[in-house]
């Protein structure tokens, strides 16, 4: 039986215990054999991360608390905002993001039912479900192929006078044309919320300045599920420069409330019991005043903790994606007579989630033979998502009503739904993966 001295003691032994069971049971001594499995994604993680978990586990705070702070402000140094907040999901945080542009604080700004948003419907569907689910229009216009983002050329088109925000997404690490798009935004007066779970660590320059992705705009939003950039297990975030917005999507993670004391304080305004809001009477108590219909998105300090050292290494995991997908990319240039390989967007330095590859139907192709031949070679493939998001099942009951509006038609979305396919570039990932894979690949479409 352990004789421990104080708590501190105990914590760094049974710490120490913890990184002696990773370094036996869970780190990969094995180099990679030919033919093994290769996922599309994975984690990357080492004891630092179990010991981190295992330290906020001690301390039993189970919800938000010290590690979440730590992490919000390291991640916000790091991407450059002064203000970001965790939530439990990427979802959750495009959720929080979109509601807090419906927040009747914005005066004429805010999104109100029958107002547009302007997206794409090649991605996934949590961009575009909050904008369905309040009551606003969103409208879709096309993408462009190699680069798999919104095609610019289409916005002006999109355009009405209910239109009050654009909101789309980095496809698998490659930026939108955040150059032409914010200067879109910037001239009809419309909120940018650029969802960057999938192209965290991307870079983009714009008249000589370079900045991450997800800070170009009004609001920005990450993922920290596994298969993304860095992980907490489940998890997201939301972040902004904009302090009135910041002020907002607390308020629409933490309930809906009006108060802003963090979480186990009490009275942070020291006006607790003195104010007058709403119908209610003068002096409630401003704890239980809600000013806005919100929800509770937060995420646990266990993840966090976990998100604490991911963050340490997430600049070797970047590189490493980078170093994978360029690798792949080489590869595969001896056979771009049947597919078209990927391009980053111009301006760009991408930090890539996948590699997107379309089969080109002129070389009597199908995608699902070449994706069949690969995944029967133990290589994990994935589609781009939805494909076409309107022609899922969730759209049954408002296919052809006025919910939502397409401009122009969708003729390389529909292609991306027919004929593209992606594989992984993990920081996990070893040359000797990339390489197989490309061997793969390259039988599948000969």
């Amino acid at each position: 039986m352990a004789n421990w001295q104080n708590e501190q003691e105990a914590r760094e032994q049974i710490k120490a215990l913890v990184a002696e069971y990773y370094h036996d049971f869970k780190e990969n001594k094995q180099e990679y054999k030919e033919g093994e499995r290769i996922t599309y994604a994975a984690r990357v993680f080492d004891e630092k991360e179990m010991c981190a978990l295992t330290d906020a586990t001690l301390d039993f705070w189970l919800t938000t608390g010290r590690f979440a702070d730590q992490f919000e402000k390291e991640f916000a140094k790091w991407i450059g905002v002064k203000y970001a907040h965790l939530v439990n999901s990427g979802s959750s945080a495009n959720l929080v993001a979109f509601m807090t542009l419906t927040a009747p604080e914005l005066g004429e700004r805010q999104i109100k039912k029958g107002d547009e948003v302007i997206t794409v419907a090649c991605g996934f569907p949590t961009t575009v479900t909050p904008a369905i689910q309040y009551g606003a229009i969103p409208v879709f216009v096309d993408v462009t192929v190699p680069q798999y983002n919104i095609d610019v050329t289409k916005l002006e088109a999109a355009l009405s006078p209910k239109t009050k925000a654009v909101m789309i997404a980095h496809t698998l690490g490659n930026p939108f044309d955040l150059s032409a798009v914010k200067a879109f935004c910037d001239k009809h007066n419309l909120w940018l919320v650029e969802d960057n779970c999938d192209a965290l660590g991307t870079q983009y320059t714009i008249d000589g300045e370079t900045k991450f992705s997800g800070t170009w705009g009004d609001i920005g939003t990450s993922s920290f599920y596994p298969p993304h950039h860095m992980t907490m297990g489940e998890g997201g975030c939301v972040y902004t420069n904009n302090p009135k917005l910041n002020r907002l999507i607390m308020s629409f993670r933490d309930w809906g409330r009006d108060c802003i004391c963090p979480s186990g304080h009490d009275n942070f305004c020291g006006h607790r019991f003195d104010g007058q809001y709403g119908e209610l009477p003068k002096g409630y108590d401003h704890k239980y005043v809600y000013s806005h219909f919100g929800y509770n998105l937060k995420v646990t300090d266990m993840q966090a903790a976990i998100g604490c050292e991911q963050l340490k290494k997430f600049p070797t995991f970047i590189e490493r994606r980078r170093h994978n997908w360029y690798r792949l990319h080489k590869a595969l240039e001896c056979v771009q007579d049947r597919i078209i390989l990927p391009e980053p967007a111009d301006n760009s330095r991408p930090s890539w989630f996948g590699f997107l590859i379309s089969v080109k139907p002129e070389s009597g192709l199908k995608r699902n033979d070449v994706t069949r031949y690969i995944e029967d070679r133990n290589i994990q493939t994935r589609l781009l998502f939805s494909g076409n998001l309107i022609k899922h099942p969730c759209f049954d009951q408002i296919r052809g009503t006025k919910e939502y509006r397409v401009v122009g038609d969708l003729t390389n979305t529909e292609f991306i739904m027919n004929n593209t396919f992606w594989v992984g570039v993990y920081p996990g990932m070893s040359d000797a993966m990339i390489d197989y894979m490309a061997k793969v690949i390259i039988e599948a479409v000969s």
